[in-house]
């Protein structure tokens, strides 16, 4: 075992011997903050089995989960403002530092910010920022969270970076989420609820948020506990009143329409048989931890006659389930399918047609867009409605605009039309007589 012991240093050596040693870790700090932005710039966390960059620092390095964000944080600031790295390496700035400036920082501040934080402390740092900035901004990067049961602020870590509504779709979504008050939580009636909760409550609490990970992304334990007692009362209800037996009945009586359709039987027995969580080995051995954004993944794809069996599904995170497609289709086409969904996205939302309860998921690797909505329908609508978003991205392949593309597919809704083929051969004629 190495001896640590300095008692034999005169006090002249020990004091130079550690200003040598922190001028070093400066530089070290340096070094680590540039491979962790590189790592996590080509996701070669993925192929190792971890979901995000946050987890593999966690599991694979090593670091604290406090650690592990505020150096992903502070990699991802100086990785598009590298001065930051020279102000670290030479001391004139501290990881607390970047990471409070780097939320704030633009093209056009970055130089006067470094400047007016250059051998500040934490307090000051945040006084000046209160003084540069709008008071909005802030507020936004310090994370203001509602009261709450210290108990179960424990179960919602910070977030890498702050939360804001323009940067929440960019951030690393397997992270460790804040609860971060907004206008509307604040305008809106709170009330204080404190209790203490036993373990089996707690894991309980976690696994919902588990579950829940894809419309709570944050955690919220607010959000979570008015979606439980949503689920509770209607559960209740049944059981006390008989609401909605007779909706169910109707619900299992009508024909799966979208051919992704996978059985409630199937679902199940996958969720079982791969215990809930990621089924993704890296190549060393390493099984994928996540429990969060899990999807139902088609082992061989849909589009190669994959079929929604309990053989031919598997358990992925979103994170493996984009790798999978990506190494069986090619990044390119990928990352060019996921650009259309977004803009699909936003096309809808912005003419209102996406209602609150609706989602537009790209769905991988057939690179389809399926629509979902919370509105019930029949199969034959569903059936159309999965045809016009395939002609719609066959045209968009053939080199259509997407408001083209949108508008000669819309024009075949109303044909009596049985066949994708027949829609997409109408929506063609359409565009040539244009």
């Amino acid at each position: 075992m190495r001896d640590y012991s300095l008692t034999h240093l005169s006090d002249a050596v020990l004091i130079r011997d550690l200003a040598a040693l922190i001028a070093h870790d400066r530089v070290t700090t340096v070094a680590v903050l540039a491979h962790i932005a590189e790592v996590d710039a080509r996701r070669l966390y993925v192929p190792a089995g971890y979901p995000s960059m946050h987890a593999y620092c966690v599991g694979e390095l090593r670091l604290s989960e406090d650690a592990a964000s505020k150096r992903i944080q502070a990699a991802r600031a100086a990785r598009q403002f590298p001065a930051l790295l020279d102000a670290l390496a030479e001391g004139r700035l501290h990881l607390a530092a970047v990471c409070l400036l780097a939320p704030h920082l633009t093209v056009e501040n970055v130089e006067g910010l470094v400047e007016a934080a250059t051998h500040r402390r934490k307090a000051e740092i945040e006084e000046m920022l209160a003084r540069r900035l709008p008071s909005s901004e802030v507020s936004a990067s310090l994370h203001a969270v509602p009261p709450m049961s210290s108990d179960l602020l424990q179960l919602v870590p910070g977030r890498v970076g702050s939360v804001t509504a323009a940067t929440v779709g960019n951030l690393d979504e397997h992270s460790p989420a804040s609860v971060d008050a907004s206008p509307a939580q604040v305008a809106s009636p709170s009330f204080v609820l404190k209790l203490t909760i036993g373990k089996s409550t707690r894991e309980k609490l976690r696994y919902a948020q588990d579950l829940l990970s894809h419309a709570v992304p944050s955690g919220d334990v607010a959000q979570v506990l008015d979606r439980a007692l949503d689920a509770l009362i209607v559960e209740l209800e049944k059981r006390k009143l008989g609401v909605g037996a007779r909706a169910q009945l109707r619900a299992r009586s009508r024909p799966p329409a979208r051919i992704r359709y996978v059985p409630a039987r199937v679902r199940r027995a996958v969720w079982e048989r791969d215990q809930g969580q990621c089924t993704f080995v890296s190549a060393a051995g390493h099984r994928c931890e996540s429990r969060r954004f899990l999807e139902f993944d088609h082992i061989d794809p849909v589009a190669r006659g994959g079929r929604a069996t309990l053989e031919g599904m598997r358990l992925r995170c979103r994170a493996h389930n984009q790798y999978e497609a990506e190494r069986t289709f090619g990044a390119g086409f990928m990352s060019q399918k996921r650009h259309e969904s977004r803009l699909l996205t936003a096309e809808a939302r912005a003419r209102g047609t996406l209602g609150a309860g609706a989602r537009v998921v790209h769905n991988m690797p057939r690179g389809m867009l399926e629509m979902t909505d919370a509105k019930p329908r029949t199969a034959r609508e569903q059936v159309v409605r999965d045809q016009i978003q395939e002609v719609v991205a066959g045209l968009r392949n053939l080199g259509c605009r997407t408001d083209e593309a949108r508008r000669a597919a819309a024009l075949t809704e109303t044909l009596q039309i049985g066949t994708l083929e027949e829609r997409m051969r109408a929506a063609l004629t359409f565009l040539s007589r244009r």
